[in-house]
């Protein structure tokens, strides 16, 4: 009997075989020529104990015709372990369905529940387990198939929600037939050393809050986002992916026609570029808002008013009498199109739970690089015919018609929705318990200026991890912005190309970016392969193969471009082919490694994600706007072979970090106090 049992985490190991002693096969591993994949499984919280259920499953779905699971014959053992046998069978048949399962483990926890079955009660007050899942609403929690919970959570409020002192639940991804689960039982450790026992810093939140009622999304429920059409899904996940595009499109889209603005404002070509590196300021600073505010207030009016906002300073860009006015409106511009950084990421993981959105975050990995290539391609021709305030007149126009449709497009964020559903509950039935997790953790002002604007720059100070990826991230970025004024250097200076001439050279960046596109699903599979191989939990390092591959192609590419630039190879003929094709090796290298990395880093970095992700923008933008900079005198002085060769071997000095990660990660991990335990 499990009444009274306390357990910190309880597994299922599978075996398969036949008859009445199945042979035990390791979940994963090959059993009669097939691969059995694994994942997280529904299966309810255990009443007494101190977090959920965690389940190890096979999941139907594989394609075979020699064997499938059939049926569920008994729970043969209880301890750390649970261990349920499967019947085997020689043809496919349906997986068994969570309720069963539920219903063995319910009725082994309480015996009780076939003798006194729950009954429904009109106002949600009824806590009692029931005995089937189907006539009676239950308050047991049941996590969907498409969610893992040793993974984290993008859709979680870790910024504005005390995790390391309260703990923290699954309530955003549990579901439940009353709409509602008892708080007992359902706060778990933060996964790192600095997080407490949950509530032990309290006892009396842990007294006034012990019989509260946390509010969860209720089976297949239409509001839950995660549950919306798929094609209406896709189409939100483009949308926010396109705005990324349109906000990336606009740091780089002045850059063709840098030459008229020198001209009017009669200022050097330095001080034009920082219309660039101010843009990228803004992106840098600005997220450090907009996270938490949207934590706070939800998706839609992060969306709505940076965004607006950003369409309107395109008009004192476009109208800008002096070069003052100018990069002052581009900096404030970047403030605000930054909201697409920091809250795009969010969305699509509000839309996808984090079993399911693998190739959705592969677009939004490469919108941040998709969009800058555009710029100068489409900058070249409109400045070379109709002038640079054109080029800023269209960038507006273009960040408007895209902002447009998110005026139509309903809150996605969990936290808020539940929040807005546990207070319509209190009213209706003048229950105060009906409560959402972030309502009674909430962190206070303080504490979220502190986790917003402080700690970020802590964790780059003491987390080796964070530092060193974020400065590839960040190298791999500058090197980018670094191309944006390095071509026209080549291909204008060299080759004596016009503008729209040196812009249409950036396609070949643009076939990497897509290629690369193409690429990141099979680094999904790899890892969930190597998932499967290690029971269902793969290790942060499984997701730096990616970093490991692209990492030497991008200082091959720097080669190619530097080596077979002018005037080492004579500007003649088709010869710029060389330099040209160099965008190809690099576009696909900065998505495949930007893919990666920031997989990583979520994987590494689960109670403290958001700071994390905050840490690495601010290194990234910071470092893109210095590069521009110093481009332009750099290949001056050094002539473009040398130039490019020193970019190089700064990505050669590097190159080694996904290694060393991969091979030591977790040695590392296990020293640090913010990363998941190894």
């Amino acid at each position: 009997m499990l009444l009274g049992l306390e357990m910190r985490r309880i597994e299922i190991v599978v075996h398969f075989g036949a008859g009445d002693r199945p042979e035990p096969v390791m979940v994963g591993c090959e059993s009669s020529g097939v691969d059995w994949p694994t994942r997280s499984w529904a299966l309810p919280q255990y009443p007494a104990a101190t977090t959920s259920t965690m389940v190890q499953h096979i999941d139907g779905t594989w394609d075979t015709d020699t064997c499938a699971v059939a049926q569920v014959v008994g729970i043969i053992a209880i301890d750390q372990v649970v261990a349920v046998p499967f019947l085997f069978f020689d043809a496919p048949c349906t997986l068994v369905p969570v309720p069963l399962v539920s219903l063995f483990v319910s009725s082994m926890a309480d015996p009780s529940v076939h003798e006194k079955p729950a009954s429904r009660s009109s106002d949600h007050h009824d806590e009692s387990h029931t005995n089937t899942l189907t006539e009676h609403p239950s308050n047991v929690p049941v996590i969907p198939l498409s969610h893992d919970s040793s993974r984290p959570d993008m859709s979680y409020p870790f910024q504005t929600t005390n995790v390391l002192k309260t703990g923290m639940t699954d309530e955003y991804r549990e579901v439940s037939e009353a709409g509602y689960i008892p708080f007992k039982g359902a706060l778990h450790r933060a996964p790192t050393k600095l997080a407490e026992e949950p509530l032990s810093h309290d006892p009396e939140l842990a007294e006034k809050v012990k019989d509260v009622k946390l509010v969860v999304w209720l089976p297949n429920d239409p509001e839950d986002p995660r549950n919306w059409s798929n094609g209406y899904r896709w189409l939100l996940t483009g949308l926010v992916t396109g705005l990324v595009v349109a906000v990336a499109f606009g740091t780089a889209v002045i850059t063709g026609d840098f030459k008229d603005i020198e001209e009017e404002f009669h200022v050097s070509g330095t001080v034009v570029t920082l219309s660039v590196s101010l843009m990228l300021v803004g992106f840098g600073i600005g997220p450090l808002a907009w996270a938490p505010l949207s934590e706070l207030y939800g998706r839609r009016p992060l969306w709505l008013i940076p965004l607006s906002l950003y369409v309107i300073f395109g008009i004192p860009c476009a109208l800008a009498p002096n070069i003052g006015c100018l990069l002052a409106s581009r900096f404030l511009a970047g403030l605000f199109a930054s909201t697409p950084l920091s809250s795009a990421g969010g969305t699509i993981s509000d839309l996808w739970d984090n079993n399911e959105r693998g190739f959705a975050i592969a677009f939004f990995a490469a919108a941040p690089f998709a969009g800058p290539v555009l710029g100068p391609i489409v900058g070249g021709f409109v400045g070379e015919t109709i002038g640079w305030r054109w080029i800023m007149w269209i960038n507006m126009i273009f960040s408007g018609v895209m902002t447009i449709p998110m005026f139509f497009v309903p809150e996605t964020y969990a936290p808020v929705l539940l929040k807005r559903r546990a207070k319509k509950m209190r009213e209706e039935t003048g229950d105060p318990t009906y409560v959402t997790e972030q309502e009674i953790f909430l962190r206070p002002f303080s504490e979220i200026i502190v986790e917003t604007l402080i700690r970020p720059f802590e964790m780059l100070v003491t987390e080796p991890i964070l530092l060193l990826v974020s400065m590839y991230v960040a190298m791999v970025y500058a090197l980018l912005y670094g191309f944006f004024f390095s071509f026209p250097i080549v291909f204008g200076e060299g080759y004596g190309f016009n503008d729209g001439l040196v812009g249409l050279t950036f396609i070949s960046v643009l076939v990497g970016v897509f290629f690369a596109l193409a690429f990141t699903p099979k680094l999904e599979k790899m890892y969930l392969k190597q998932a499967a191989l290690k029971g269902g939990r793969a290790d942060p390092e499984d997701r730096l193969p990616g970093m490991m591959i692209s990492a030497p192609i991008i200082p091959i590419a720097l080669f190619i471009f530097g080596w077979t630039s002018p005037p080492i190879v004579e500007a003649i003929g088709g010869r710029w082919i060389g330099p040209c094709i160099s965008g190809l090796p690099f576009g696909f290298g900065i998505v495949v490694l930007y893919f990666s990395a920031n997989a990583y880093l979520i994987e590494t970095f689960q109670s403290c994600v958001a700071s994390a992700l905050a840490a690495k923008t601010v290194v990234r933008s910071g470092l893109g706007a210095a590069m521009p900079l110093i481009i332009v005198p750099m290949f001056h002085n050094l002539g473009n072979e040398w130039g490019a060769t020193l970019l190089a071997f700064l990505a050669l000095a590097i190159l080694p970090i996904p290694y060393l990660f991969y091979y030591y990660g977790k040695s590392i991990r296990s020293r640090s106090k913010r990363a998941s335990a190894a």
